[in-house]
């Protein structure tokens, strides 16, 4: 077999737009042939799917996975081209395997490179290349994150999935014991708390405390630069300025919003509430939202015009 270097495959890649592991398989199945190589790929389906790497991927669904044990969690986007296809049983497999084994992972690309959990013979990446090739769109792993109860500590993580995977969102509460943990209370607190996030959209903290000092000299620049108080005495402006920032602030934390189900209580005191019920200190430790291709810029395209391109292109 003719020895496979590192540049040989670099060409392949660069012909095909293949990833790494795949073209150097692909010059192993074909004893080093660049030509035979890119008909190994395109046999495969692998060559046809980079082609598609390309296309903005902005639909999709966000997934969760919680451990049995309630102490790790992982939400996580994944992308698709069009919402018929994040409605595909292959691409909903695809999503729950991938939360379910992100939860091992640091970063999207060690995600990537771990052996896929359903086949140790290929790397996440290469599944999700053999699924864009079996579904006919761009696949993209976006982002994620996984919560974990650290040794020795005790508490327990939970999410919430709203309108189809559109929204999701993972929160962690901390408990002073185990057999806490493990009561009904903290996991409706934390249920609860999940969907009171996916109703906030302008929640980024779960207390005033945890909102940064930039962030909040932000705020007070703006509020002293308003019109409406341009001709007001320092001493007044700055107290009608502190009113003003303190109520912003209060709109950007978790603790300060009334509870979804009662307006007359706030999270807050909802906490309060199951920590007296439990009978020890129960408090959020820290929350992620996630909304379906939010920041992507999606590519508005004639339908007829698309379909007219890609039958041209055969």
């Amino acid at each position: 077999m003719a020895e496979i270097s590192a540049k040989l495959v670099q060409q392949l890649r660069q012909k095909t737009g293949a990833g790494m592991m795949d073209c150097k398989k692909a010059l192993k199945e074909t004893d080093g042939d660049i030509e035979k190589g890119i008909e190994w790929l395109r046999q495969k389906g692998i060559a046809g799917a980079t082609k598609k790497s390309d296309r903005i991927a902005a639909e999709g669904s966000i997934e969760t996975y919680i451990e049995p044990n309630g102490r790790v969690g992982v939400l996580i986007e994944i992308n698709s081209q069009t919402d018929f296809v994040a409605r595909n049983e292959a691409f909903k497999a695809l999503a729950q395997n991938l939360a379910k084994q992100a939860a091992t992972a640091d970063t999207v690309e060690s995600l990537l490179a771990q052996p896929y959990s359903e086949d140790k013979d290929k790397t996440v990446e290469q599944s999700i290349t053999e699924t864009i090739a079996q579904l006919g769109e761009n696949i993209k792993v976006r982002r994620f994150v996984n919560y974990s109860v650290q040794s020795g500590k005790q508490g327990v993580v939970d999410s919430y999935i709203h309108t189809g995977g559109r929204v999701g969102v993972l929160v962690e509460l901390k408990c002073e014991s185990e057999a806490t943990a493990k009561t009904e209370d903290l996991k409706t607190l934390a249920r609860n708390v999940a969907m009171q996030v996916a109703a906030c959209p302008n929640v980024e903290y779960v207390s005033v405390d945890q909102i940064p000092t930039q962030i909040v000299q932000k705020e007070k620049d703006i509020e002293m630069g308003r019109d409406d108080l341009a001709k007001k005495p320092d001493n007044i402006k700055e107290k009608i300025v502190q009113g003003r920032i303190d109520k912003r602030l209060k709109e950007m934390t978790l603790l300060d919003q009334p509870y979804i189900r009662d307006q007359s209580t706030s999270i807050e005191e909802l906490v309060k509430q199951t920590g007296s019920s439990v009978g020890e200190e129960v408090s959020i430790s820290s929350f992620t939202r996630y909304i379906l291709g939010e920041g992507i810029e999606k590519k508005e395209e004639n339908f007829a015009d698309e379909v007219a391109a890609q039958i041209g292109n055969k």
